[in-house]
């Protein structure tokens, strides 16, 4: 029997914005999909964040540009050289910096995003935040259940309206391609309480 074809362009809608339904060989190889810089804007007119911001996946530095335009004090590192100036660090291995007197704001390689983001609840102090830019399905699993359980997020910023993330960078050729639902999720280090859904944009 002929296997069902599916609509033209489908699949590459899919690839492109890093959805789970296609094969691993169509993604990106080290899980590279950039951070619409509209996305980061939507949050700082939501958000205060301390001035001292580490972004420890910046890729091409699609997060860190938008900082550094709203006079933030950026650190910037990844593990990849994508040709955005930055501190060669791996995240999750490096031990420095140990600590961070400072927030973290970052969009992790989605398949280590629960890594980030214990990570990140490690290294920075008591009463500072984290914000990870993920998928609207990484409230789903498990494994994420147990570890909302003991590290509510204080808010989850909920587009209205889809935002990007395009593999490589590479936002003009995936330009209106919009096929993931896209969060903001806050973490406050030490805050215990219920999560506040937010609508943006």
């Amino acid at each position: 029997m002929e296997k069902e074809k599916k609509p033209q362009g489908t699949q590459s809608i899919f690839v492109c914005m890093g959805a789970s339904n296609h094969t691993d060989e169509s993604r990106e190889i080290n899980d590279y999909y950039a951070t619409q810089p509209f996305a980061v804007n939507l949050l700082l007119n939501e958000e205060k964040f301390n001035n001292k911001i580490w972004e420890p996946a910046c890729g091409g530095g699609h997060i860190s540009n938008v900082l550094l335009e709203k006079n933030y004090d950026v650190f910037s590192s990844d593990k990849f050289d994508r040709g955005f100036e930055c501190e060669k660090i791996d995240f999750l291995t490096d031990t420095q910096p140990n600590s961070w007197e400072g927030d973290i704001i970052t969009n992790p390689p989605y398949k280590l995003a629960l890594e980030f983001t214990k990570k990140s609840l490690e290294v920075v102090k008591e009463g500072s935040k984290v914000a990870m830019f993920l998928k609207l399905t990484f409230l789903e699993g498990k494994s994420r259940k147990e570890f909302f359980k003991e590290n509510p997020p204080k808010v989850v910023y909920v587009s209205s309206s889809r935002l990007s993330c395009a593999k490589g960078g590479e936002f003009e050729k995936y330009k209106g391609l919009n096929a993931i639902a896209y969060c903001w999720y806050i973490w406050e280090k030490g805050w215990k309480g219920d999560t506040i859904i937010k609508w943006i944009n």
